[in-house]
């Protein structure tokens, strides 16, 4: 019978906890604003990392790329230093993305709000065309 978390489940948990700690208070490049570490998955063997992020003030493609660039230039600070902070014999290599999650749950609320408004608009059209034909 399987564990409930596995020991990689384990150490991306602790990963991203560190890892969010480490870019709030030791990261100070302006270029990333304000990250977030939406979630951390580790391969099976621990050879890798990948670390999806989002940002808070940035605007448009080219800022979020720039982030990301600049994360994955620390990748190598950034591992070093979450070395020292876990009880674990080897890291991960770290790889960074940009998590897309929050912008794509966006556009299709955005998507589900027009329809409704158009749906809704066409049903005040048939009940108005319903109520004109019983009146003449």
């Amino acid at each position: 019978m399987p564990r409930e978390f596995s020991r990689t489940q384990r150490i991306a948990d602790q990963m991203q906890r560190e890892l969010a700690g480490i870019l709030q208070l030791e990261m100070k490049d302006p270029r990333l604003g304000m990250v977030t570490v939406s979630s951390v998955t580790v391969s099976k063997d621990l050879a890798f990392a990948d670390i999806y992020v989002t940002f808070l003030g940035l605007d448009g493609q080219k800022a979020t790329n720039e982030a990301v660039d600049v994360l994955r230039q620390a990748a190598g600070f950034l591992r070093s230093t979450l070395a020292k902070r876990m009880q674990i014999r080897f890291v991960p290599t770290l790889r960074f993305h940009y998590d897309e999650t929050i912008e794509r749950g966006s556009y299709i609320s955005s998507l589900i709000d027009s329809a409704v408004a158009r749906d809704g608009e066409r049903q005040v059209d048939v009940s108005d065309e319903e109520a004109t034909d019983g009146k003449a």
